[in-house]
C-alpha cells in the first residue's frame, strides 16, 4: 500500500513506521485480544445439517489433547471424549458492568457562574444521551473489561454548521445568554458531537517516545464490509462447470480502512488509498484513553478476562473428566459368556437367555460411585475463580444455602465487599476518563465558537449514582439531615429526583 502521509509536524510517522505499527498489531496484538474475546463470549460453532454445533465451544481450545482428540477417526462417537464447558466468565463481566453503570453517571459542573453550570451540565447530559446514555458507559465497560482498555474518539467537524446557523451568541465565559433558549442549541450540538466506542482490537496508538501517557498519534486499522459482491476465483468457476452442485464461492466484499488522528490533522485510507483528509482544528488528538485498571507504565490496563482463563480452563477439564466418568459409570454394563446371540438382544426388564452351557454367565459391572476429591476440587476451582474476578454468585443474585442474614444494608455490602472495592477501582479511572472526555468536548466547542467557555469553567465531577438499591425512607431522612446543615433544597431535591423550584429537570442520579 502507498500511503499518502500528512505532515504530521515533529511526529516521525513515515510510511515504514506505520507498516511496520500495522504488522506488529495484526502479528502479536491481534491474536492475544482475538483470545480474551473468545474466552468472554464462548461462541458456539457453526451449526451442522441435522441443526447441532459442527464443532465445540471456543474454550474447548484449552482443553487437553486427551480430550479433544479421537484415537481413530473412523470410530463413532462413542470413543469421543465428553466435552463440558461451563462459562464462567461472561456472568463475571456481566455484573461487573451492571454494578458500574446501572445508570448513566451525573455530570456536575465546577463553573463559577450558576446559570454556566446549569448551561453545561444540560449540553453534557444531551451529548451524552444522543449517543446512546447508558449503553455508552455500558458498552465502554465492557470492552475495557475484556480488553484492558478501550478509548473515546470524538467526531466534531459537524459543529462548523451549528456555528454558522446558531441563534445563541455568549459575549463572554459565565455572563447570561443573549438569547434565553439555550436548550435549543443543546439539541443542535448534541446531534452534531459523535462520540465513537473505539474497542481494542482496532486501536494502534503511536505513543510519546519520552511519556508512555502521551499520545503521538493514533491510528485505526480495521477490515469493513461494503456493499459488493466478491466473486470466485477461475478455480471456483470451472468446478461450478463440471459439478453443478460445487459453489461458486461469491462472498460479500471487504476493504482495508486506516484512519490516521494526529493534533493538527486526520486522514482516512481505503486499500491504501488517501479518501479523505482534513485539518483537525482542535489543536489536540480527540481521544480520550481508559485503562479497566490502572497498570504502571503501560497504556494498556489489565483485563479482567485474562486472569482467569487459566482457571477456566481447569474448570472446564475436570467438568469434562467427571462427565465421562459419570457416563462410563452412570449405566450398568453386562458381560455375557457362553451365551449365543447375546449381543443381538438388549439387556432389559423380561429379558431371557437359553443355553446349554453350563460355564455361561453374564456379570453387571459400572455404575456411578461419589468421588468426594473431584467435588472438592472443583469447588476450590469456583472459589478461586470468585477470588481472582472479585464477583461472587452473590452479587449475580444467585444464592443457595445458607449465607446469614442479609435483612440490612450492611450486611449486604459486607458480603459484596469484594465486587464493591474491585468497581470502586474500576470507577477511578473511568471517572477521570468521562471528566477528560467532557472538558475535551467543551474544549471543542470553544474553538467552533458554538459556545464559549474558559478553561476553568470546563472542570467537571463524575458523580456516580450507588450500585446497590437504597432505602426510599434512608434517603429521605438522610435528606432531611442534610437540610439541618444547610445544604440547599434545590440540591436536595436534585438528588433525590425530584425537579428543582425552577421547573428545570433533575439529572437522574441515585444519592
Amino acid at each position: 500500500m502507498a500511503y499518502e502521509l500528512a505532515p504530521f509536524g515533529s511526529i516521525p510517522l513515515d510510511e515504514a513506521l506505520l507498516e511496520l505499527l500495522i504488522e506488529e498489531h495484526e502479528s502479536i496484538t491481534l491474536p492475544r485480544l482475538g483470545r480474551l474475546w473468545s474466552y468472554y463470549r464462548n461462541a458456539l460453532a457453526e451449526p451442522d445439517e441435522f441443526g447441532g454445533s459442527n464443532g465445540s465451544p471456543a474454550q474447548a481450545v484449552g482443553l487437553p489433547r486427551r480430550l479433544i482428540e479421537r484415537t481413530r477417526v473412523d470410530r463413532d462417537d462413542r470413543f469421543q471424549r465428553e466435552i463440558v464447558i461451563e462459562n464462567d466468565i461472561a456472568w463475571r463481566i456481566h455484573t461487573l458492568v451492571d454494578f458500574m453503570f446501572p445508570a448513566s453517571p451525573k455530570i456536575v459542573s465546577h463553573a463559577v457562574n450558576t446559570q454556566l453550570r446549569r448551561e453545561i451540565e444540560s449540553i453534557l447530559e444531551a451529548t451524552f444521551d444522543a449517543n446512546g446514555g447508558t449503553g455508552l458507559w455500558q458498552t465502554a465497560a465492557l470492552m475495557g473489561s475484556v480488553y484492558g482498555h478501550v478509548d473515546f474518539l470524538i467526531s466534531t467537524h459537524g459543529l462548523a454548521q451549528v456555528a454558522r446557523a446558531r441563534a445563541i451568541k455568549k459575549p463572554s465565559p459565565g455572563e447570561a445568554p443573549s438569547n434565553p433558549s439555550v436548550y435549543d442549541l443543546t439539541s443542535r450540538v448534541a446531534s452534531n458531537v459523535v462520540i465513537e466506542t473505539v474497542e481494542a482490537p482496532r486501536a494502534i496508538p503511536l505513543l510519546n517516545r519520552s511519556d508512555y501517557r502521551k499520545l503521538d498519534a493514533y491510528i485505526i486499522h480495521y477490515r469493513q464490509l461494503i456493499h459488493d459482491v466478491e466473486r470466485g476465483g477461475l478455480l471456483a468457476r470451472l468446478s461450478r462447470a463440471v459439478s453443478p452442485r460445487v459453489r461458486v464461492g461469491a462472498r460479500r466484499a471487504s476493504m482495508t480502512v486506516t484512519e490516521i488522528h494526529s493534533a493538527t490533522h486526520f486522514q482516512r485510507y481505503e486499500d491504501g488509498q488517501l479518501v479523505m483528509e482534513r485539518t483537525n482544528r482542535l489543536g489536540r488528538l480527540p481521544v480520550v484513553h481508559i485503562q479497566n485498571l490502572s497498570q504502571p507504565l503501560f497504556y494498556d490496563g489489565l483485563s479482567d478476562v485474562e486472569p482467569l482463563i487459566p482457571l477456566q480452563d481447569e474448570l472446564n477439564t475436570r467438568l469434562s473428566d467427571r462427565a465421562n466418568r459419570v457416563t462410563m459409570q452412570s449405566f450398568r454394563m453386562w458381560l455375557g459368556k457362553g451365551i449365543d446371540g447375546f449381543t443381538e438382544r438388549p439387556v432389559g426388564p423380561g429379558q431371557m437367555w437359553v443355553t446349554d452351557n453350563l460355564d455361561a454367565s453374564i456379570e453387571g459391572f459400572g455404575g456411578d460411585a461419589d468421588s468426594p476429591s473431584e467435588r472438592a476440587h472443583i469447588e476450590e476451582l469456583r472459589e478461586a475463580l470468585d477470588k481472582a474476578s472479585g464477583v461472587t454468585p452473590a452479587a449475580a443474585g444467585h444464592i443457595k444455602a445458607k449465607v446469614g442474614n442479609l435483612s440490612s444494608e450492611n450486611a449486604l455490602r459486607i458480603s459484596l465487599m469484594g465486587t464493591i472495592a474491585k468497581v470502586n477501582r474500576k470507577r477511578v479511572t473511568y471517572g477521570a476518563a468521562i471528566e477528560g472526555l467532557c472538558e475535551l468536548i467543551l474544549h471543542a466547542l470553544d474553538v467552533y465558537g458554538v459556545y464559549r467557555t474558559a478553561p476553568a469553567d470546563r472542570r467537571v465531577e463524575v458523580a456516580w449514582s450507588d450500585s446497590l438499591p437504597i432505602d426510599e425512607s434512608r434517603r429521605i431522612s438522610d435528606a432531611l439531615a442534610k437540610a439541618q446543615l444547610g445544604i440547599p433544597t434545590s440540591v436536595l431535591r436534585a438528588e433525590l429526583g425530584y425537579p428543582d423550584e425552577a421547573g428545570l429537570q433533575p439529572q437522574g442520579v441515585s444519592v
